[in-house]
């Protein structure tokens, strides 16, 4: 409201300027003494001839600049509304799910799931995996998390793959078409990936299935809506495989991020302490391989810290986020990924070293400052 009282009450000059006319000149001194019939003017008659004219001009003018500060001040008050609207459809579609979310706390793939979610204030139960077992996943062939079980009154569905999960649940509650409907815009397919083995793919898992009119409510433009698509697959084909030769770097830093994933996964007393001591050693050695896959340079920090700058000069310097005023979901998927090393060396290297820390905080209280 602060700026839309600024944008409306400016002063005259400016709201004339902005409606397209001319500011209203200052009356001259012998015009403002005709209106008065001050001493040593001309007669009143003569001042009636003349002064007419003027004051109907003045007048025509101020009923325009009356006229056009009601068009934008209902404008503004119909954009309101909408807003107001939307929000409400919002919250009335998000009261209709009821969401259960299948993770490892640990995962970058469910840290973006929850990032989504907790932006949007979708309320969602959570479910803790067992890593070695899985026993809480049993039900489902599809054997990898996040998995999301959204129920809409009579329809139970299960969404799959974290850009999947994203992108149907935000074609829902900005089209409102029934989830059912929706998920079958995104379907799998079997293929066979550099190593060999066979992997699911999820067809046009980036993109949302909105009509003309709902994109251009959403993205304003064809660049906008590319964009915010190219950045969220970069965070999953590219920043996300930075993530464990990071926190795997040595094998001290091996050792704290299993003490972190042990202290808040899901893992009973000597499975933890396998995980914690076995584990560490394991992707200590498993890092070093995944560095040769992902072609990245000895020290691997710089890759980190390169991507996070490229990262930051595509935001750019003149809006605080990607989307503009508030995050997209590129914006959610990158801090997403990013937050599960919060609490380790890889995490505190990367606010020092690189640009980031700004923009990432602003996300982090937009997340937090969601209203629920």
């Amino acid at each position: 409201m602060a700026h839309a009282a600024r944008a409306l009450w400016p002063g005259g000059r400016a709201l004339a300027c902005r409606l397209g006319g001319r500011p209203a000149p200052g009356l001259p001194a012998q015009s403002r003494a005709g209106f008065t019939g001050a001493t040593g003017g001309p007669g009143p008659a003569a001042t009636a001839r003349k002064g007419t004219p003027r004051l109907l001009g003045a007048a025509a003018l101020a009923l325009g600049g009356a006229m056009g500060l009601y068009y934008t001040a209902r404008c503004h008050l119909q954009a309101q509304d909408l807003r107001a609207e939307r929000s409400a459809a919002h919250l009335s579609l998000s009261g209709r799910l009821q969401l259960t979310l299948y993770q490892y706390k640990t995962c970058p793939f469910c840290s973006k799931v929850r990032a989504f979610l907790d932006f949007h204030a979708l309320p969602y139960q959570v479910v803790e995996v067992n890593p070695v077992r899985r026993a809480e996943i049993k039900f489902s062939s599809y054997r990898k998390v996040p998995i999301v079980l959204a129920q809409e009154g009579d329809s139970l569905q299960q969404l799959n793959d974290s850009s999947v999960i994203i992108s149907a649940l935000k074609t829902y509650l900005v089209s409102g078409q029934a989830l059912e409907d929706i998920i079958t815009y995104y379907p799998t397919m079997k293929a066979m990936n550099d190593q060999g083995k066979e992997v699911t793919e999820f067809c046009n898992k980036y993109w949302l299935m909105l009509d003309e009119k709902e994109a251009q409510r959403m993205y304003g433009g064809k660049e906008a809506r590319m964009e915010e698509m190219k950045w969220r697959q970069w965070a999953d084909d590219w920043l996300v495989h930075l993530i464990s030769p990071n926190v795997y770097r040595t094998p001290a830093e091996a050792l704290a991020s299993f003490d972190y994933i042990v202290r808040e996964g899901k893992f009973g007393a000597v499975e933890g302490a396998m995980a914690k001591y076995l584990g560490a050693a394991a992707m200590y050695l498993i890092s070093k391989r995944l560095k040769s896959r992902h072609h990245l340079q000895d020290d691997v920090r710089e890759d980190l810290y390169e991507a996070a700058d490229k990262w930051v000069a595509a935001v750019g310097k003149d809006r605080p986020f990607m989307g503009g005023q508030e995050p997209n979901l590129a914006d959610l998927a990158v801090y997403g990924v990013l937050r599960v090393m919060e609490g380790l060396e890889a995490f505190d290297d990367l606010m020092h070293h690189t640009c980031i820390q700004p923009w990432y905080r602003r996300v982090e209280k937009a997340i937090t400052e969601a209203p629920h």
